[in-house]
């Protein structure tokens, strides 16, 4: 069986970016679904001179193992100051650090949402620029507006916005 790797771009312990990627992810249909949470691959701040002294965080080999046996992934950034959190950056850096080719190819639907109307749509635009150059096997993107007018008891209420969703899956479904 196929296994699939959903990662919400926030530490946030009410992460709507988590609760988009673990409701997307549900929906794909025969594979096993992996939610991670930052918050259990905590890292220190990246530094070249802390990588120098002390190399990589367990943390992030640990990630790094988990990312290399997965057969897809399923990314909902979130949005902080039109770019990616912190947190989420900080693993990118460390583990870009360890395997320049982070997504090894691997298929990829890459989403964001936020509270506001764009619904994430700057960080998404720098990840579909970023992303492709550590390997990521993009099949399709979205950004989700108005979270918690489009998503409420687990799942996207918008039927538009659901139906790009489902479209989306499709695609993704194809492609691992």
């Amino acid at each position: 069986m196929k296994k699939i790797i959903t990662l919400g771009g926030s530490n946030s312990k009410n992460s709507i970016s988590k609760a988009l990627a673990e409701y997307v992810g549900s929906l794909v249909s025969g594979v096993e679904v992996q939610n991670i949470d930052l918050n259990d691959y905590e890292m220190p701040l990246f530094s070249v001179d802390r990588e120098a002294e002390s190399g990589f965080p367990k943390t992030a080999t640990a990630l790094d193992k988990e990312i290399e046996k997965a057969d897809g992934f399923i990314i909902a950034l979130a949005e902080h100051n039109g770019a990616y959190s912190a947190a989420f950056k900080n693993m990118f850096d460390w583990l870009s650090r360890i395997e320049g080719n982070i997504w090894r190819e691997k298929p990829m639907l890459l989403l964001s949402s936020s509270p506001g109307g764009r619904g994430g749509q700057s960080v998404l635009e720098i990840a579909l620029a970023r992303f492709p150059r550590h390997a990521a096997n993009i099949v399709g993107s979205l950004p989700v507006p108005f979270f918690d007018a489009n998503f409420q008891n687990g799942k996207i209420t918008n039927k538009e916005l659901n139906e790009e969703i489902l479209t989306l899956v499709d695609q993704f479904e194809k492609a691992l």
